[in-house]
């Protein structure tokens, strides 16, 4: 992992959140009222989170879903737009990626970052291989490499690949490619991105990992006891 390219990447995160937030403002209150009219809940839904060293945040997001209090599977992380816990409103602001702009103060706040690994629910804490556990060497992002190589239609142990790619390998060329193929994704859909990983691929994720990580056993090991608190 490129320390001092994540550093800088931080203080640009913050200062970018500050002006999206200025020129997203007419959005967030347009969404608000669209949330408001149809049913009259709330507006801001705000679900705990893993994230840097394993801590927990509070991850915010627009409601998009009639109820919020509905049993969770682990095997199937992604609702799916026919979902009928979905809202009307719902349906349109996850279709466009609009559900995530409230993660922008999660930006400020120093709980994420714009691309990296997606931040799960602890209830995946005890579900960490060792070798992916450098996801938590990074702040979580608001979009990431699993997000624009298939998403929902990859696999968890894909996902799990991009995540810890990611982390591996970040730049500032990686980003830009994200970004780009982030837009890809809103104009045309996950699908048409997907990229299955190959089991060579993995393969030679983990001996990359193995061998820069192999004097670093114990900050790993810190690191999954955190994770699973």
């Amino acid at each position: 992992m490129n320390k001092m390219y994540i550093r800088l990447k931080y203080g640009a995160d913050f200062l970018i959140a500050l002006v999206a937030l200025i020129v997203t403002s007419p959005v967030f209150l347009a969404v608000a009222i669209a949330i408001k009219a149809e049913d009259g809940g709330k507006v801001i839904f705000k679900q705990l989170r893993t994230g840097k060293q394993g801590k927990k945040f509070n991850c915010y997001k627009f409601r998009s879903m009639k109820s919020t209090h509905v049993a969770y599977d682990k095997s199937k992380r992604v609702i799916r737009d026919n979902n009928p816990n979905l809202t009307k409103v719902g349906k349109v602001i996850r279709k466009f990626k609009i559900d995530e702009l409230p993660q922008l103060f999660n930006v400020i706040k120093g709980d994420m970052c714009f691309i990296a690994p997606r931040p799960l629910l602890p209830v995946f804490d005890s579900d960490y291989e060792d070798w992916e556990l450098i996801k938590f060497e990074m702040r979580p992002g608001l979009t990431g490499l699993g997000q624009v190589n298939g998403n929902g239609y990859l696999s968890i142990k894909d996902r799990k690949y991009y995540d810890a790619y990611y982390v591996m390998h970040a730049s500032l060329w990686l980003d830009i490619k994200i970004i780009l193929k982030t837009i890809g994704v809103l104009i045309f859909g996950e699908k048409r991105f997907l990229r299955p990983v190959n089991e060579a691929q993995f393969a030679a994720l983990r001996r990359e990992i193995k061998l820069r990580y192999s004097s670093n056993a114990i900050i790993c090991a810190g690191l999954k006891l955190k994770a699973a608190k």
